[in-house]
């Protein structure tokens, strides 16, 4: 039922809805582990990226991809590097650090006036590489590349388009490391995924529904608390 949930508020977050991806990485890190719940979400993520990109394809602005893939790339190998040399107890301590960071930014963003943040290629290459690395770590890179599409002013539709490419893209990019580096992916996984998808799939379009009616919601920063204290409790257990 956890993970199921869990493929459900999936949907969700790739329709457009923000601010409560992060809990479906608690949910899953809690009952599969942390470095091995990666390597679970990702097939889902490709899954639900499938359908972003095709829903609000024609709302992608590629100049802001190219702008962010390279440093985001770098920061991909970094990570793979980095998570395959620690061991359990320290991969769980960095996804820990890395969702509470990742609460405390999009925090700060909700309350920072849109004109103050910062655009430009230096902004672009740090917030690529934290997004890149983040990604590979424990799949959060979605609040940090959120502070650059931000930056962009973008519309809603183009905002979501633009982010879905960007992260199909990456979500591909990262999958033959867990499949062949970490390991975190395996066809036992892959037949769990399978099983899973109709959830991601019913989350997708629900949430497509929403976002249409919907331009704020209001309990965003009750699944940020929640969120914040999951990544206490991560740290500590």
């Amino acid at each position: 039922m956890a993970i199921a949930f869990a493929a459900f508020v999936l949907g969700l977050s790739k329709s457009g809805i923000k601010g409560i991806g992060i809990i479906i990485i608690l949910v899953l890190a809690f009952v599969f582990g942390e470095k091995a719940s990666t390597g679970i979400l990702l097939p889902m993520l490709i899954v639900a990226d499938i359908f972003a990109v095709v829903y609000y394809n024609k709302h992608a602005k590629w100049n802001y991809i190219w702008k962010l893939m390279p440093a985001m790339v770098v920061g991909v190998l970094v990570g793979v590097w980095v998570g395959n040399d620690i061991s359990e107890e320290l991969f769980k301590c960095i996804m820990a650090i890395i969702i509470i960071g990742s609460v405390i930014i999009m925090f700060y963003t909700e309350r920072k006036p849109l004109n103050d943040v910062p655009n430009n290629v230096g902004f672009a290459i740090s917030t690529g590489f934290l997004a890149g690395f983040s990604t590979m770590v424990g799949n959060l890179a979605g609040p940090i590349a959120n502070i650059y599409f931000l930056a962009t002013r973008l519309p809603k539709n183009e905002f979501i388009g633009t982010a879905a490419w960007l992260f199909f893209i990456i979500n591909l990019f990262k999958l033959p490391f867990h499949f062949f580096v970490w390991h975190t992916v395996s066809f036992q996984s892959l037949a769990l995924n399978s099983v899973l998808v109709p959830f991601v799939i019913i989350g997708f379009f629900l949430g497509a529904f929403m976002v249409k009616r919907i331009s704020n919601l209001n309990y965003r920063r009750f699944i940020l608390i929640v969120t914040a204290i999951g990544g206490v409790v991560m740290l500590f257990r």
